[in-house]
């Protein structure tokens, strides 16, 4: 009897090690999402915010009890992102949301079957994720940039700035290492030389080398810095502007939420704008429980802003065209 009464309470034990370990989909009975931000940026973190309205507003709200979050930031570590994706995998969650170009290549390297909806991210050509046939991957979704727009929002400074010699000269800085940032140099670099605009750019591998290099470009006399779409700008941003405001040098960029953070003025996304526009894509996913029609699809909301201030600062007058922030 004792012993009968022993081995009811291994298999009672083994029951409750089976309900801890498994996902959470499996407790409670709801969609399991999760999402992984590269790295911390107050105007990225704009991105997750969107995406998380966008199912709320489709009727997935962790609030509600009717979706469940795993949130993690991999705080601009490879080795912390490939575990984070690791233990997305592990937890088999119905679909992974991942901000800027860094999290996207992780989640798509070691991914399995999981739905990968991107944001804050460029256009899978871009980032060299096209099979031979010139399909993207088939497990990845969500909203990409193909940084068309950026040759708007460089051709601001051309149209603002007035060269201290004959011709202007803006400087910038990209990550040598990330596909997006190197794409968008040599973008810059053709479309700055058919302006007859001189270029002074200087490449750097993390935001730690962000003051050095950007003091460095700052000595060779440019008349505005141009902060384009890179991780590391983004990350480094208070450090550029702030050794550029010291030397009277105008920050002009290719992204609205840099504006917000100080950048005279910019053409650029809505980076809440590009999270909800994927997180609306991940609902119909939900909704449905197929991917029939998904796609990555081009980013939808892109305005003209300039930072009041910063325009203040420097003299600039924008037209009504422009929306004003701050």
């Amino acid at each position: 009897m004792l012993r009968k009464y022993h081995a009811l309470i291994t298999i009672f034990l083994g029951g409750l090690v089976i309900i801890a370990c498994q996902s959470p989909t499996k407790q409670k009975g709801i969609p399991v999402i999760g999402f992984v931000e590269a790295f911390e940026d107050a105007t990225i973190s704009q991105s997750r915010l969107g995406f998380m309205d966008a199912l709320a507003d489709s009727g997935y709200s962790e609030a509600d009890g009717t979706v469940a979050i795993i949130h993690r930031n991999a705080q601009g570590d490879a080795a912390t992102l490939n575990q984070i994706i690791s233990y997305f995998n592990s937890k088999e969650v119905n679909l992974i949301g991942t901000s800027t170009t860094l999290a996207t290549i992780a989640a798509v390297q070691r991914g399995n079957d999981i739905p990968i909806f991107q944001t804050v991210t460029a256009m899978p050509d871009i980032l060299g994720l096209l099979a031979a046939d010139g399909a993207a991957p088939d497990n990845l979704f969500g909203t990409g940039e193909n940084l068309n727009y950026i040759d708007t929002s460089f051709t601001l400074i051309a149209e603002t700035v007035k060269p201290k010699g004959e011709q202007l000269t803006v400087g910038m800085i990209y990550n040598q290492s990330e596909p997006q940032s190197l794409e968008a140099y040599e973008r810059i670099a053709a479309l700055a030389d058919s302006m007859k605009v001189q270029l002074v750019a200087l490449p750097l591998n993390s935001s730690a080398e962000a003051q050095l290099v950007v003091r460095s470009l700052l000595g060779k006399n440019i008349d505005a810095f141009f902060a384009n779409p890179d991780n590391t700008v983004f990350a480094a941003f208070e450090t550029i502007l702030k050794n550029c405001n010291d030397h009277a040098v105008p920050v002009f960029t290719s992204e609205s939420g840099l504006v917000a953070r100080g950048a005279v003025a910019a053409f650029g996304a809505d980076i809440y704008q590009w999270g909800y526009q994927s997180g609306a894509q991940a609902a119909r996913y939900l909704a449905s429980g197929s991917t029939d029609g998904l796609q990555v699809e081009m980013l939808h909301v892109r305005k003209r802003v300039y930072n009041a201030e910063a325009a203040e600062r420097f003299g600039y007058a924008f037209p009504d065209t422009f929306e004003k922030i701050k």
